[in-house]
């Protein structure tokens, strides 16, 4: 029962918004705007084959390569410059300077420092996503409980068993609040990045489509990038769960109480 009800839950909204969209474009014939079945069976034939490896592949490669490098530099540096008061005061300035850049706004830069490469669109990735797990991973370490740190060190507690014990589960909540930030922006920048500079990818791709009037393709194209967030929102909430299962249990009984 409780799991047909988190299905219901998960798809009733599309459901409806499919229903209103496919009664909306009952006997139209706009060239803009592709009916449901339209959509589904240009999307079928044009993404399963030899587009899945052309241009998904390569595009989800980067996202995951990108991703995965600024979730680690984030926490890393997060971690180090959080525990340091000194080094936290030194590197505020230019951490908000470069927070403030617009990522988009670098992909000329990089293109003429790193060329039109995988490995530039990946930097773009890492230069929008370290930020909200580098951020947050500071915040969360400057937040742990002064006792708790208070009674780690009369324990003996210090180095990488304080940071394994003590900081990363106390700071966890808001490191992963983060990286829920960062995969949203990835998939905008990766997106961004093959649009500007590439020759594959699905941005290249949906570019492609527009400027040739292929406009089912190019709607297939949004709806593949609709899907993939939608994967990637479902694995991190099964990921979180697990990683914070002790706070979601003590939330629960807080609620019940």
């Amino acid at each position: 029962m409780r799991i047909a009800k988190g299905v219901l839950y998960s798809l009733g909204l599309p459901a409806l918004l499919v229903l209103f969209w496919w009664t909306s474009t009952l006997g139209a014939r706009s060239f803009f705007v592709p009916t449901p079945g339209t959509l589904v069976s240009t999307f079928a034939a044009t993404w399963f084959g030899e587009r899945m490896l052309s241009d998904v592949v390569p595009s989800l490669l980067r996202l995951v390569v990108g991703v995965a490098a600024a979730i680690i530099l984030g926490i890393l540096a997060g971690l180090l410059i959080g525990s340091v008061k000194w080094l936290r005061a030194l590197t505020e300035p230019v951490l908000e300077f470069f927070r403030a850049v617009p990522p988009p706004v670098l992909v000329p830069v990089l293109m003429l420092l790193m060329g039109i490469s995988d490995s530039m669109k990946v930097v773009v990735i890492i230069s929008g996503c370290i930020w909200p797990v580098l951020l947050n991973t500071i915040e969360g370490v400057r937040a742990v409980d002064g006792v708790l740190s208070d009674s780690a060190q009369t324990y003996g507690i210090n180095g990488w068993a304080r940071v394994r014990y003590l900081v990363l589960p106390s700071a966890g909540p808001q490191i992963l609040a983060g990286v829920r930030q960062c995969l949203s922006i990835g998939l905008i920048l990766m997106v961004i990045s093959e649009m500007f500079a590439s020759s594959s990818g699905l941005g290249f791709t949906i570019v492609q489509f527009q400027r040739s009037f292929a406009v089912p393709e190019m709607w297939s194209g949004i709806v593949i990038l609709g899907l993939i967030g939608v994967a990637m929102s479902f694995i991190f909430q099964f990921t979180e769960r697990r990683i914070l299962r002790w706070y979601h249990g003590l939330r629960e009984v807080e609620n019940a109480a």
